[in-house]
């Protein structure tokens, strides 16, 4: 009997410690069931944050990727505007090039034409009458100083010479009176000029005692008789517009 109570009492004893032995453990397996589902917690919220992340990278690159996308469109289409661009200057180039050559061609068609009708103006001036000789000589010397400009352009050049010849026409069609020198055996005059284009070219000397006519055919002044002298010096007061104009009389050389 004795020893069946210490038995069970020995068995009671093993059954405590063991149930104390087991709630220890539990109690030790808890606590780390607890912290591991704290870390568990923690890194899936360390996940979380780090899955924002990304997408919020994500969504940043998607963002500057359709920018980029569309840059690169626009840019297709300014390269196309500027091809285009590109193409018709190119064409104007060429047009200009072929301007130039033509007008290069021009050029050496007409710059010996100018310079013919530069000569040709001289020795019309040369062979006309001597109304102011001394001035149409000069305009067309600075013609020939023009044609050596390089700052002068081929146009301009060739509207100055149509000018002079415009004005050597004006010669032809005006009255006109004006004072000069005139040289007669060697001797030098002041006289007053008058002119009916190129019809007539008289010279009266200033008292008018004396006159003048010039004869195309000798080249060369013929004296006024006495009756003259008095109609060209009405003469010259109708060109200096001091007088109403009149018909009267004056000398003419006959044209052949």
């Amino acid at each position: 009997m004795f020893n069946n109570k210490i038995r069970k009492s020995l068995v009671a004893t093993a059954l405590a410690g063991t149930f104390a032995l087991s709630a220890n453990v539990l109690a030790s397996d808890l606590k780390a069931l607890h912290q591991e589902g704290s870390q568990i917690q923690r890194a899936a919220v360390q996940s979380q944050e780090k899955i924002n992340t990304i997408y919020e990278q994500s969504q940043e690159l998607l963002g500057e990727y359709r920018q980029v996308v569309d840059q690169t469109e626009n840019l297709k289409v300014y390269n196309d505007f500027l091809a285009t661009l590109v193409a018709d200057q190119q064409r104007q180039i060429n047009s200009v090039q072929r301007q130039i050559n033509g007008l290069e061609d021009t050029r050496k068609g007409t710059v010996p034409l100018m310079f013919r009708m530069i000569d040709a103006l001289e020795q019309f001036v040369n062979a006309d009458i001597p109304l102011r000789t001394e001035r149409r000589l000069e305009r067309i010397e600075k013609l020939r100083e023009m044609m050596g400009r390089s700052d002068v352009q081929l146009s301009e050049q060739y509207r100055q010479i149509l000018e002079a010849y415009s004005i050597e026409v004006g010669y032809g069609s005006t009255v006109d009176a004006f004072q000069g020198t005139l040289t007669l055996n060697g001797q030098d005059m002041t006289v007053d000029y008058v002119n009916t284009g190129r019809l007539s070219l008289m010279a009266l000397s200033l008292d008018g005692n004396a006159g003048w006519v010039w004869n195309k055919q000798s080249a060369s002044w013929d004296e006024l008789p006495g009756s003259y002298l008095t109609s060209v010096a009405q003469f010259i007061k109708m060109a200096r517009r001091e007088s109403t104009l009149e018909m009267d009389r004056v000398p003419l050389i006959a044209a052949e």
